[in-house]
């Protein structure tokens, strides 16, 4: 990856919506990341409350992965 800024963290909350959710992820300082993504990415992820993630900024966008 290209972006520089990355941050390990647990996943506090998914908010489904029709086509999207919002994922919010508890990094290490400790502090609150918020991501908008695709409800397909929430299923390949395997995103869920108390799953490790990773947030990756880059830019505009806030990416969402895990390891």
């Amino acid at each position: 990856l290209s972006a520089r800024n990355v941050m390990k963290g647990v996943v506090s909350e998914v908010q489904r919506g029709v086509t999207q959710s919002v994922v919010k992820i508890e990094v290490q300082n400790p502090a609150m990341v918020s991501a908008t993504i695709t409800n397909e990415a929430v299923e390949q992820l395997g995103l869920r409350a108390g799953a490790a993630a990773v947030v990756i900024i880059k830019a505009t966008d806030v990416i969402v992965g895990t390891e």
